[in-house]
């Protein structure tokens, strides 16, 4: 399947229309247009002076790709194995929560445009429908369930139980979340979308959360706020909790976050069946290190023991490259995809995606690869 070439076949024949920019920059004003700041803002923006944010896209300038010639790639194959299941590209939808605040169906419009393109979604423990309405709109469609670890672990247990039954096909645990990073433009527009009830579909459906309150939600909705303001996050957490997720679940463990080579050999040593390699998308700690520097170094440390995935940066086709070429499985994108829903809700999920694959698929090729498999470090150097 040559998908880059099938898909500027129908842009050039006019044989679908296209809903969103393919530029990134365009389709990120265009939102920035469409929505009001304040929702903007808080998916655009990133923690303190945003440097972080600005870096992770300029760190992958310091990798330039070395095309070879006359390699035979009228056959492509993008497919990559992951957890014991193939996945047509080396792409997923990174968990972004509170989704209702760019498009009144949130997540699940998101989840069926990733269904559509046969990407794995991954559903955000803070998302404003549940993770059985996302999972039911998606069918048998890949999906994971990412998990904000809660004060009340066994709030968090029910969380992963619930996703094995519902379908799920994997655990991602965030660690760079234990309480929300300093965001200039959300403290200048004092806002938070989880006060306004939005962003916590998760904790209003689970058992063990409901059982904490006095009243049922549609009774006493602002207590179920402030239950979840006391219990988000958990700063206590240590290397040795992980046994305590490890036993709720049979499905693999993923640890997103990691960006220091000590924490990836714990992530190791710990069991953990994969790492991603992710800054928050600056979200957090503005002056860490760039998603795109850490990896290569995260993958040397890990070897072949566990897969390593990687986010934070990831804008065209060729950051795609570039990051599998350093060893990442495959990658996660998570604004891009935000903006589309923001302007077309599933179709413009669905496109962003395609134009995403179809840029991955032609830059692979031209620079005479014909395979994932085929993508190491020889088709890099650094400037």
């Amino acid at each position: 399947m040559n998908f880059g070439n099938e898909v500027q076949a129908m842009v050039y024949q006019q044989a679908e229309e296209s809903i969103v920019p393919p530029s990134y920059e365009e389709l990120e004003q265009k939102a920035r247009e469409h929505l009001d700041s304040k929702p903007y803002d808080y998916v655009a923006s990133s923690a303190g002076a945003e440097i972080t944010k600005r870096q992770n896209n300029q760190a992958f300038e310091k990798w330039q790709i070395v095309p070879r010639m006359l390699r035979d790639t009228s056959e492509r194959d993008l497919s990559i194995e992951l957890f014991g299941r193939k996945l047509p590209f080396p792409l997923l939808c990174a968990p972004i929560g509170v989704q209702s605040i760019v498009h009144p169906e949130g997540e699940l419009s998101s989840a069926k445009g990733a269904a559509a393109m046969n990407i794995p979604f991954i559903s955000s423990t803070a998302s404003t429908y549940s993770l059985e309405e996302t999972a039911e709109v998606m069918g048998n469609k890949d999906k994971w369930f990412q998990l904000y670890w809660s004060r009340d672990r066994e709030i968090a247990a029910s969380m992963v139980k619930r996703a094995e039954e519902a379908g799920y096909n994997a655990i991602v645990i965030t660690l760079d979340t234990p309480m929300m990073g300093w965001r200039e433009k959300d403290i200048d527009h004092a806002y938070l979308p989880f006060l306004q009830a939005k962003g916590i579909g998760n904790y209003l459906s689970d058992p063990v959360f409901l059982s904490r309150l006095d009243e049922p939600p549609e009774k006493d909705m602002m207590s179920a706020i402030m239950l979840w303001s006391q219990i988000f996050g958990n700063p206590a957490l240590t290397w040795d909790d992980l046994d305590f997720i490890k036993a709720q679940t049979t499905l693999p463990i993923i640890l997103k976050g990691i960006l220091h080579t000590d924490d990836a050999k714990l992530a190791v040593e710990h069991g953990v069946d994969g790492i991603i390699v992710s800054n928050h998308g600056g979200r957090q700690v503005d002056g860490a290190i760039p998603a795109i520097d850490a990896l290569a170094e995260v993958v040397e440390v890990v070897g072949d023991r566990v897969p390593v995935l990687m986010d934070s940066g990831i804008r065209r086709g060729s950051d795609m490259l570039k990051a599998l070429a350093l060893g990442a499985k495959a990658v996660l994108i998570g604004r891009p995809y935000m903006y589309g829903l923001a302007l077309a809700g599933e179709a413009g999920v669905k496109q962003v995606l395609r134009n995403l694959i179809a840029d991955f698929d032609l830059s692979m090729a031209l620079s005479g690869k014909k395979s994932t498999q085929e993508l190491n470090r020889d088709l890099l150097r650094k400037k």
